[in-house]
């Protein structure tokens, strides 16, 4: 039943994210601007990323292999820019970052979530498995740059209009300034790049050292 419900999970996700793709290409194709791209994509980018909170879920209960700590820190990063980022602060919409991160997001998760959706009744094709661990050393700097880039467009409006920001006086006594959390998670973006690039291709020759690429 676990493998049925899963089967069915991956392939909705996997939908999902192909149908983003393929909208983000029409809209380039038929002239669209940057500007307008996230209008366009919004709602199937926040349905289709928050429906990913699953797999927190999916973690603890033992349906997958996949680590609690590790499936929560990659949620946590993704929730972070699509509603905390994207969704809060507008101009971070407009931003160049916000295509190339969409980029990278939608055609790793096409990539991974299908080969999550073959795994559940069979092995995947090596093409597929290649692509799922070869990608991402496109995908993951253009993700790290297009999210930089919406935070740091995002981070002026935010200062000028006190989103998320606590000032004193008030009944906790205490400061909350957004602002400076932004610029804080830019440098933990840049300080763990290195070591979480460096994991990937270590994930990456465990799986694909042992067979011939074609």
């Amino acid at each position: 039943m676990s493998k049925l419900y899963l089967l069915g999970y991956n392939s909705v996700q996997a939908a999902g994210w192909s149908y983003m793709l393929i909208k983000m290409g029409a809209h380039f194709a038929a002239g669209g601007e940057v500007g307008t791209l996230y209008d366009g994509v919004k709602t199937w980018l926040q349905v289709f990323q928050t429906l990913a909170m699953l797999e927190l879920v999916h973690a603890f209960l033992g349906l997958v292999r996949s680590s609690v700590q590790v499936t929560l820190q990659q949620l946590f990063a993704r929730m972070y820019i699509t509603w905390v980022i994207l969704f809060s602060l507008p101009p971070s919409q407009l931003s160049l970052g916000f295509p190339i991160l969409f980029f990278a997001w939608t055609v790793t998760e096409v990539i991974r979530y299908s080969m999550y959706a073959v795994s559940t009744v069979g092995s995947p094709p090596y093409f597929l498995v290649w692509l799922r661990y070869t990608f991402f050393i496109i995908a993951y700097p253009m993700g790290l740059v297009g999210e930089l880039m919406v935070a740091y467009a995002g981070r002026p409006y935010a200062q000028e209009h006190d989103v998320f920001t606590v000032k004193l006086p008030n009944a906790l006594n205490s400061t909350f300034d957004f602002p400076s959390v932004i610029l804080v998670f830019m440098l933990l973006y840049i300080i763990f790049f290195n070591p979480m690039y460096a994991h990937m291709f270590g994930q990456r020759k465990k799986v694909l050292g042992g067979k011939k690429e074609e």
